[in-house]
């Protein structure tokens, strides 16, 4: 019984927005430490920024237990990706910070920024979708390595004795064709060699049509579309969550609610029948 009152306090308190809330400050907080350690402090700074440390390390491993014992077993805590994910950054950041192992434990420190994605469900929301967008995005990557090695080899035939700096084998031509298809100076490469082939200018703007407009609007149609589904199933399970049948301690506070009104009512009855 006390367990199960325990478990239902954690939980209120997890699902309280004020106590969401102070999560993220501390998280906030703890990024702006991690970056003040990249300064040089005077000694009592360096010794107030520790004990901030120390202090937000212990409040995360409380906020940690708080929502284990918030949900339904070890079991299903752990089977959700973003607790493992919690779980594992929290862990990390109990690694002790001094000696050699200073860098490696502000390294570690430095993920708990992270936690801010867990916290957020907006922010989750887009993680989940850009990691399920992976696959379709995979595939448009491939497509599009496909035409930068046909363009690669193709301007290593035309150009390298143009510049064989930028043309003289394939590799060289395709870090020369990234240049070109992030616009970084591509009218300079493609102004070289119109000096030669006056028409060279046709493969150029054909692979920065291919590349910057095509292949990228693909990939931003890919993520668009799992986003859109992604959203749709938040929305349909927020619906299943509102439509699920009150739990025992909703109804045992509904009844005491009730029973309080009660007792409210009763005074103002009797005064009206007498």
């Amino acid at each position: 019984m006390m367990l199960s009152q325990l478990q239902e306090l954690f939980q209120r308190i997890d699902k309280s927005k004020l106590f969401q809330s102070f999560v993220i400050a501390v998280i906030v907080v703890s990024a702006l430490t991690v970056g003040a350690h990249t300064y040089s402090l005077h000694p009592t700074v360096e010794f107030a920024l520790h004990w901030m440390d120390v202090g937000i390390t212990v409040f995360f491993l409380i906020e940690l237990i708080i929502r284990s014992v918030a949900s339904k077993g070890l079991k299903a805590f752990f089977s959700k990706g973003w607790n493992i994910f919690d779980f594992i950054i929290v862990i990390g950041s109990l690694y002790p910070a001094a000696g050699s192992t200073i860098f490696i434990a502000r390294l570690l420190r430095i993920f708990r920024v992270l936690r801010l994605v867990s916290m957020v469900p907006e922010l989750r929301l887009l993680v989940n979708s850009l990691l399920k967008a992976i696959p379709q995005m995979g595939y448009i990557a491939l497509l599009m390595f496909v035409i930068f090695y046909i363009y690669a080899a193709t301007g290593s035939m035309l150009f390298s004795d143009i510049n064989p700096v930028l043309w003289g084998d394939v590799s060289i031509s395709m870090l020369t064709l990234f240049r070109i298809a992030t616009f970084e100076d591509w009218t300079d490469v493609m102004y070289e060699t119109m000096a030669v082939y006056k028409l060279s200018w046709i493969y150029y703007l054909t692979f920065i049509f291919l590349t910057a407009f095509v292949f990228l609007n693909m990939m931003v149609g890919a993520i668009l579309e799992v986003m859109s589904e992604e959203h749709r199933n938040a929305r349909e399970e927020q619906a299943d969550v509102d439509s699920l049948p009150a739990t025992q301690g909703q109804i045992n506070e509904l009844k005491a609610q009730i029973a309080e009104l009660k007792t409210l009512l009763k005074p103002k009855s009797e005064v009206l029948i007498n």
